[in-house]
């Protein structure tokens, strides 16, 4: 096993029919792009039940019908939001915990100090966050999962990754290991992926691979670190 090899992201989702919400940083292979994404599964109705949307750069996760909407707590947030020169990505409301805390000086894992897993036993959901630091000499991205210490959610265990991007290499986190009741939650080290430099390819493959019944929405940003010209593409399952 090469604990260096950057698979491609099929590799990891074919196959897999619920790895949740997931995050993917990095670098394009040229070296001269950031990129994140970003998606959402779901198994219930109501979590099925979303779209994402853009409204000035920030992104959003909104009810497709929103009559349908039984709880919008832990659904319906802002999913990508920039600060200054760091985009934060996350999936859930502690977007805005994060841009709150860089906008009063704080760090991007001293902001995440305040908030831990969703509170939906048995499962507890982590949460997971991501921040890329779009600086052309030297950019960066940050990673965060908060989860369950155990079974019964009686404390949370904090990670914060931190990587110096490197072309060609991306790292994804997502919520959940696979299906199961009650769902595993993510483990580990967030997985090294291979990112080329085609924003259109890279999300078709995305897109394509995860399970055709649970995937719901997919965002992919990619920003030029020289004139932070933005390039993204969106899909709703629900039109």
């Amino acid at each position: 096993m090469n604990i260096y090899e950057n698979l491609p992201i099929s590799a990891i989702l074919k196959g897999n029919s619920y790895v949740g919400r997931g995050i993917v940083l990095g670098l394009t292979e040229d070296g001269k792009k950031a990129v994140a994404a970003y998606f959402i599964m779901g198994r219930s109705a109501n979590s099925r039940n979303r779209v994402f949307t853009v409204k000035n750069g920030e992104v959003f996760t909104e009810p497709f019908d929103a009559s349908k909407v039984v709880d919008p707590s832990l659904i319906i947030y802002a999913a990508i939001r920039q600060f200054k020169n760091r985009l934060i990505v996350t999936n859930g409301n502690q977007t805005d915990t994060v841009y709150e805390g860089l906008a009063a000086g704080k760090t991007f894992s001293a902001a995440l100090e305040s908030r831990c897993f969703e509170p939906d036993e048995p499962n507890f959901t982590p949460r997971i966050s991501g921040m890329l630091t779009l600086d052309a000499e030297r950019p960066c991205y940050e990673m965060s999962i908060l989860k369950s210490i155990d079974a019964v959610g009686s404390d949370c265990a904090r990670y914060t990754f931190s990587y110096p991007a490197k072309p060609g290499l991306g790292h994804f986190i997502h919520t959940y290991v696979c299906d199961g009741s009650p769902i595993p939650t993510f483990q580990g080290e967030p997985e090294r992926i291979r990112l080329g430099s085609d924003i259109d390819a890279f999300t078709k493959e995305l897109w394509e691979n995860l399970d055709a019944d649970n995937k719901i929405s997919l965002y992919v940003r990619f920003i030029d670190l020289s004139t932070k010209e933005m390039t993204e593409r969106l899909i709703n399952k629900n039109k």
